[in-house]
């Protein structure tokens, strides 16, 4: 049975009252942070060989339709200014090209040569590492590209919300996050993308945190693209140092990062 696809003990949602649905919205995702704790073996895994590879210098990609697409660009993108990386290291692909981000491309994720068409675009190899996203565990892009990269032997993890899904067969580090019936039935973006954006905070930060990109428990690497991150950094530097608030921002205008700026003080 297709857990993401069958309807919720709810029926009769219409007849609701406002107040009645939020809670009962609620009451649903209230289950998710459990169905992910009781993934963290698998999410270990997968978390364990992306560290590996990505010390080695290889990449970490993802491939998704739809909402589960869209995350795994979300959690992409966030990487570079969270942590300083550089933008290739991070790359989520969704079905249909960066257009389906924004708009529904139809049929794309039917496509079952398309996700291997797009990471060929990026010169994958097998120091790579490509996780696929679907709710269901059935996307037919999710499903062709981890085949092909199964087949060239490039690591493969998945991250879907149906037990035994088809999804979890072929990747060699499968995460199922069993989520339930959605309140609104077949609406994925609901538990099942809150769950999914729960496992890919929980790897990126994982890896990052091994890869060394975090001092404590401060981002000392993120890039300081506007007002808000100095005066972030510069509070960073106070606290790890012991230094006022001027020459706390004058360290972090001549080395312009937090790291560079602590290192200079060991000095």
């Amino acid at each position: 049975m297709n857990v993401t696809e069958t309807g919720g003990t709810i029926q009769n949602l219409e007849a609701l009252s406002v107040s009645e649905i939020l809670f009962s919205i609620n009451e649903e995702d209230h289950k998710v942070p459990q169905a992910v704790r009781e993934a963290i073996p698998q999410i270990e895994k997968l978390a364990q060989v992306i560290i590996h590879k990505l010390l080695e210098g290889g990449r970490l990609f993802y491939i998704g339709a739809g909402t589960s697409g869209r995350l795994g660009i979300v959690d992409a993108s966030e990487c570079p200014p969270t942590y300083g990386v550089p933008h290739d290291m991070v790359v989520g692909l969704i079905a249909g090209g960066d257009g389906a981000i924004r708009k529904a491309v139809e049929f794309a994720e039917d496509d079952i040569t398309l996700a291997w068409k797009d990471l060929l675009e990026y010169h994958i190899t097998n120091a790579d590492v490509v996780v696929g996203i679907a709710a269901s565990g059935k996307t037919p892009y999710v499903l062709g590209g981890l085949q092909k990269c199964n087949e060239n032997g490039i690591v493969t993890g998945s991250i879907c919300c149906n037990p035994g899904a088809p999804v979890s067969s072929i990747a060699k580090y499968p995460i199922e996050v069993v989520t339930g019936p959605e309140i609104v039935r077949g609406s994925t973006r609901m538990k099942a993308g809150t769950a999914q954006k729960l496992v890919l905070n929980m790897l990126t930060t994982t890896v990052m945190i091994k890869l060394g990109k975090i001092k404590g428990n401060k981002m000392v690497d993120m890039q300081l693209s506007n007002h808000k991150l100095v005066q972030r950094g510069i509070s960073m530097i106070m606290e790890e140092s012991n230094v006022g608030h001027q020459v706390a921002e004058a360290l972090l205008k001549e080395h312009g990062s937090v790291r560079k700026a602590l290192e200079s003080l060991s000095k």
